[in-house]
């Protein structure tokens, strides 16, 4: 189920979750724009994606997957790989998921300098920091998969050049996108245990 099912139970938890996956998305996705842009690449100053406006990132059709099913995405940022070289196509796709790993760490430092008696006492603060780190972690983990579309896909590409033309032909196709979300969806349960095992793990460590 989606965000839409916490709406009538916990709206309170619906508007914070709304709220973390919203600047986690805009910052991952703004992320990618501005290393583009620094090594090179024109496009994105182009379509206006350079900004932490949350707006200029949104997907009419990956929100409401946001609201109903159990993904979503984030409007991809459009980039030229001839104007950033492999390994500058590598950097920009690693810059969404370090993004995100950034938030989360920025998380867990303040979760500890906060009094332990606020965060036990389980008040918005506490929840909020929670809810952030555990959602840019999931953002991470998720986008770190080698499956086509995703970022993980064009970091394995760019560090095996055969395979990322293989990944780049693949994605050109005209269904390749419908391909990849009915897989996500299919599997969306086997994804989610995967993610939520790592995630569980990494708390462990970091809490």
């Amino acid at each position: 189920m989606g965000l839409i099912s916490l709406l009538s139970s916990d709206p309170l938890a619906f508007l914070i979750v709304a709220a973390a996956l919203l600047l986690s998305l805009a910052f991952h996705e703004f992320a990618h724009a501005w290393t583009a842009d620094r090594l090179g690449d024109p496009t994105p100053r182009r379509f206006g994606r350079v900004t932490l406006n949350p707006i200029n990132h949104l997907d009419p059709i990956g929100s409401l997957l946001l609201l109903f099913a159990p993904f979503g995405f984030a409007r991809p940022v459009p980039i030229n790989p001839n104007n950033l070289g492999r390994w500058g196509t590598l950097w920009t796709a690693a810059a969404g998921p370090l993004s995100n790993l950034l938030i989360a760490l920025v998380c867990v430092g303040i979760i500890a300098v906060v009094p332990r008696e606020t965060l036990l006492a389980g008040g918005t603060l506490s929840t909020f920091l929670f809810t952030v780190l555990s959602v840019n972690l999931g953002l991470a983990i998720f986008n770190l998969l080698p499956i086509p579309l995703l970022d993980g896909s064009r970091i394995v590409g760019g560090l095996v050049p055969s395979l990322g033309r293989s990944l780049a032909q693949f994605e050109a196709q005209p269904f390749s996108f419908v391909i990849v979300m009915v897989f996500i969806f299919l599997f969306s349960d086997q994804l989610g245990q995967l993610i939520a095992t790592i995630r569980n793990g990494l708390l462990s460590v970091v809490l």
